[in-house]
């Protein structure tokens, strides 16, 4: 009765979020809010290109106009001392329609009609200048898609009834930075109106003109911006990201979030000279990969989107660790930063090498490509057997901390690091298999995953808080989110109990889950990692709820539209790996596929009882591209596993629900 009021109540507040959202769902799937009352409001979302990212700061005013901030980074615009935050960040406060005439006066008196949001910001206002002198402005704002710099154009169209004379100024901001701060000297940014006119437009009549905020090294020429091909690019790359591994399912929600993870999670990939970085963002995390965001978190997730971008930044961040491999079988670090050129370890040994090898192992069998497996098998094995050289008295991996870097205890031996590893384990055998390494030692993986798993419920089982779940460490008495970690990695010994704790008064909140229980603090990536566990665990109509709950929050609530960081830490950034996490929740857990070699996988579809259907389509891992399709049919599921165009069906039948289908691809 307990779990029942807890689903109740849980269901009632999404009911309630969902009425009172500030944004909503437009037929191309983009969001977007429909300004009329609830103002002043604002908010901040990021974007990102290869050479650029920008954390927007915008909102409306309570007297309908728009304020912008541009927080403008610049990755591989290196500063001293070169270390984690060491990109150039400026702001910039430009309003641009006061520097507009109309008439022969400044455009004042705006009213904010409409935000949207897609990879764009689209801001539409009204200026009602007289009784018959009217105007539309239209802003688009984003980051460009290969140059260092963040782009607006500005389209201003004559509503009214009368001819109207804009100008539109010639300007040019130019900083040049201090040289002894900048890795490369002093560095030019240069933010500029492009298109200065002067013009009489009729009604119906439209002008439109750029800004640019852009960023050069000494020896870099100033690039000439065409402000349309840079708009167009931009749209082609979001289609990209929108036009592959697309959820179909009967809640718009669930489908739109899904989408928009695919832009933040994709986007944040920079072109430094280490190669292709993703980067977390949140203008503290640039050029730089770490081994639970990059390796862990989103690694495993890109081939089944394919981008081609994503997945040469995952093989780069593996390949990245490996030269730390070393024969004494001491700890490698936890980030490496600055384009590559140095590295990061002030938590000391967080279980890295079990996130590599866990993030390297699932990568190579979902890219399923050989060269790449083999390139990385070594990779592998050396985390796995420091893994097992840092197993303790108990038989659980030993860490001085876990992701959180000692923000909250983790012991001397904590549940992830541990559930990591035995992943890992498990995935080294079925790869070890498909590129045909020893017996002996796919054997001897094997049997230390079978004893991992039996050491993982003996030292980290046991009630906490009147739950038989597992302490997160030896001697914790308080739960914690992480107790989740298990059900992603297919331990289910304990999951009635630990899902009824994940989702207690204790732990869940209406921004998901605490950190831990009695803290205000909540880090999405827990809640994601508990969603994801509570599908496989096979509690779909639980995991359906809260997903729809937590997606309307981030999608549609006042903070939009992705996955976020932490609160209160960052102010709720919109971190990118967090994103892939998102997506992860749907290929891994309401699909629940589960890659066991370079052309092969298991699934077990989850199909929610209030839904007839579901589909993932255009699925790019294992080297193919194949649709996977769930129907209901009475109490059983008629499941399609094909290509896109159907030549190929892969499986055809009807099953059982919670049946795992094995899948060969050919």
């Amino acid at each position: 009765m307990k779990t029942l009021g807890i689903l109740v109540f849980c269901l009632l507040c999404s009911l309630s979020s969902q009425a009172g959202n500030r944004w909503t769902i437009n037929p191309d799937g983009s969001i977007s809010w429909i300004v009329k009352e609830n103002v002043p409001h604002s908010d901040h979302i990021e974007m990102s290109g290869l050479k650029v990212s920008t954390v927007l700061r915008y909102g409306v005013e309570a007297d309908g106009t728009f304020s912008l901030n541009r927080s403008v980074v610049w990755p591989m615009l290196r500063t001293i001392p070169n270390n984690t935050h060491a990109s150039l960040t400026r702001r910039f406060a430009w309003n641009i329609p006061e520097m507009i005439t109309v008439n022969g006066q400044t455009l004042s008196g705006e009213q904010v009609e409409k935000i949207s949001l897609n990879g764009l910001m689209t801001v539409q206002s009204n200026f009602n200048l007289s009784r018959s002198n009217k105007l539309e402005l239209t802003r688009i704002i984003f980051p460009s898609v290969a140059n260092p710099a963040v782009c607006e154009k500005y389209v201003l169209r004559n509503t009214g009834k009368n001819n109207l004379v804009i100008e539109i100024p010639e300007s040019r901001s130019v900083i040049k930075t201090e040289a002894s701060k900048g890795v490369d000297g002093s560095y030019r940014l240069i933010a500029q109106i492009i298109g200065q006119k002067a013009q009489t437009i009729k009604p119906g009549e439209e002008i439109s003109f750029a800004v640019v905020f852009a960023g050069y090294k000494p020896d870099e020429s100033e690039i000439k911006f065409d402000i349309d091909k840079e708009l167009e690019s931009r749209k082609e790359l979001i289609a990209g990201y929108w036009d592959n591994l697309i959820l179909e399912t009967p809640d718009p929600v669930l489908n739109t979030m899904f989408a928009f993870a695919k832009i933040r999670g994709t986007e944040s990939i920079y072109d430094t000279k280490g190669g292709l970085m993703h980067g977390p963002g949140g203008e503290s995390y640039y050029a730089a990969i770490w081994a639970n965001d990059q390796a862990e978190y989103i690694g495993p997730f890109f081939p089944y989107l394919g981008n081609e971008t994503g997945n040469k930044a995952s093989l780069n961040a593996y390949k990245l660790f490996a030269p730390f491999m070393n024969d004494r079988y001491e700890k490698i670090p936890s980030s490496i930063i600055a384009e590559g050129t140095d590295t990061w370890g002030g938590a000391g040994d967080r279980g890295d090498a079990a996130m590599v090898a866990y993030g390297a192992a699932r990568y190579a069998l979902a890219r399923g490509c050989r060269q790449e497996a083999e390139e990385l098998w070594p990779l592998i094995e050396w985390c796995l057997e420091y893994c097992h050289r840092n197993l303790n008295e108990g038989g659980v991996v030993a860490s001085d901390a876990d992701e959180l870097e000692g923000r909250f205890p983790a012991g001397k031996a904590n549940l992830c690091t541990s559930s990591l590893y035995y992943d890992a384990l498990i995935s080294a055998v079925y790869l070890g298999k498909d590129l045909k390494k020893s017996s002996s030692q796919l054997a001897k993986y094997g049997n230390e995953a079978k004893a991992l798993r039996k050491a993982i419920d003996r030292y980290f089982a046991g009630p906490v808080e009147g739950f038989n779940t597992y302490q997160y460490y030896e001697g914790n008495d308080v739960l914690r989110s992480w107790i989740c970690i298990p059900l992603t990695v297919g331990i289910f010994d304990r999951k009635e109990a630990t899902i009824k704790a994940l989702f207690s008064p204790r732990l869940w909140t209406e921004n998901g889950l605490l950190t831990q229980a009695g803290s205000e603090t909540f880090w999405d990536r827990s809640t994601l990692y508990a969603l994801r566990g509570v599908y496989a665990a096979g509690e779909t109509e639980k995991a359906t709820e809260y997903l729809k709950f937590y997606s309307t929050q981030r999608l549609l609530g006042n903070h939009v539209p992705y996955a976020i960081e932490a609160w209160p830490e960052g102010s709720q950034r919109h971190l990118s790996a967090e994103s892939g996490l998102y997506c992860r929740i749907v290929t891994e857990g309401m699909f629940g596929i589960r890659p066991t070699g370079l052309r092969s996988f298991t699934f077990t579809p989850r199909l929610p009882k209030e839904w007839n259907e579901m589909a993932l389509r255009k699925i790019k891992a294992f080297q193919s591209d194949f649709d996977i399709e769930v129907v209901r049919s009475g109490e059983k599921y008629k499941v399609k596993v094909s290509s896109p165009d159907q030549n190929k069906v892969y499986f055809n039948k009807t099953i059982k629900e919670g049946t795992t289908i094995p899948i060969v691809i050919r």
